[in-house]
């Protein structure tokens, strides 16, 4: 297969769009560990000490999200220079790497949203677990 500028332009939507959904998951959750760690101080509690454990995790994994992110994206338009400059084997291998990275950045994608369902897992079950016991909600049959 013969590589063109238009193959690795073809990714720059895709990347660019990622790279939003990944600094909105970050916005999100940073907002998110300042609510939680003003109501610490507050009040210490250890299911907050817990939730902002978890969000240190997940704000770690996504950091690395975006680092892949914005690696893949780096060597993409690396690729198109190569190619623009007549280093079409060079390009080659850097488009494969821009690809890898963002493989790489997806599958931390996978392994965060998979914590995020967990912990609210986790906090339903508490919840359904509390109302179970004041008898407000009929138990699941």
């Amino acid at each position: 297969m013969e590589l063109s500028l238009t193959t690795p332009a073809l990714l720059f939507p895709a990347i660019s769009l990622l790279m939003l959904a990944y600094t909105n998951r970050f916005i999100v959750l940073a907002q998110l560990v300042r609510d939680l760690y003003t109501k610490y101080t507050k009040e210490p509690d250890i299911s907050l000490k817990d939730q902002i454990h978890n969000l240190r995790k997940r704000l770690s994994i996504i950091r690395n999200m975006q680092i892949f992110g914005a690696l893949s994206f780096f060597f993409c338009v690396m690729s198109m220079f190569l190619i623009y400059a007549g280093g079409a084997f060079s390009a080659n291998i850097v488009f494969g790497l821009s690809l890898i990275l963002l493989l790489i950045s997806l599958g931390l994608l996978v392994m965060e949203v998979q914590i995020s369902i967990n912990a609210l897992n986790i906090q339903l079950k508490d919840f359904e677990l509390d109302h179970y016991k004041d008898d407000k909600i009929p138990p699941k049959e």
